[in-house]
């Protein structure tokens, strides 16, 4: 992305796929691609550098819009302070029921540790239903039980997604939400997270 500075200012922005005029004289796109970066500030025209400094992951954060500014030289696209996402839910107010909106104190839009905690429910249900047979059968035959290894297989997905709710419901702040789900990687090559993973499916 290009800009035109004149006299002090951003008047115009060019993505730099085709011709532009300035004044009375036309330039062919390859003044984006072939001239140099002082060759076309000559003629006011600046590839534009995006600062992304304060530009957070949009899982958690909403970001602001990009602002532009023309200063020492060159002209740089900044974001603002982004916004933490709501952590919590969000109710209906008694206000909210008095204008047909909903019922006051139930859930008006989900906050983050409800997301989560959804999704991850809904990854243990999945992980237990391939399993599931097992159990049916054990109660429609009764010579049959299950695999034990199925048996603690299941167990400890349920108590990991019990866990996974835990520290989720701990999380002080979206920061902290944010640390608790980011990958990083560890001294011996691996790639972890604070929030641990599912047990390993049985076969």
């Amino acid at each position: 992305m290009f800009a035109l500075v004149e006299s002090g200012s951003i008047t115009k922005y060019f993505a730099g796929n085709k011709g532009i005029v300035i004044g009375d004289t036309q330039y062919s796109k390859s003044i984006f691609s072939l001239w140099s970066e002082s060759d076309r500030n000559a003629i006011g025209i600046y590839t534009v550098e995006i600062d992304s400094t304060n530009k957070k992951d949009e899982e958690y954060y909403i970001n602001t819009n990009v602002t532009y500014a023309f200063a020492d030289n060159k002209v740089t696209g900044s974001y603002g302070t982004a916004t933490a996402k709501q952590i919590a839910d969000t109710l209906f107010t008694a206000q909210d029921e008095t204008d047909g909106l909903g019922t006051e104190g139930e859930v008006k839009d989900k906050g983050l540790k409800t997301i989560y905690k959804e999704k991850f429910n809904t990854q243990a249900y999945s992980l237990l239903s391939k399993t599931d047979w097992y159990v049916t059968k054990a109660t429609e035959v009764s010579s049959y039980s299950v695999p034990s290894n199925v048996s603690t297989y299941r167990t400890n997905v349920r108590t990991k997604v019990n866990e996974m709710e835990t520290s989720i419901d701990n999380c002080s702040d979206v920061a902290a939400l944010e640390t608790l789900m980011t990958y990083v990687k560890n001294e011996d090559g691996s790639i972890t997270r604070p929030l641990g993973e599912f047990p390993t499916e049985v076969v």
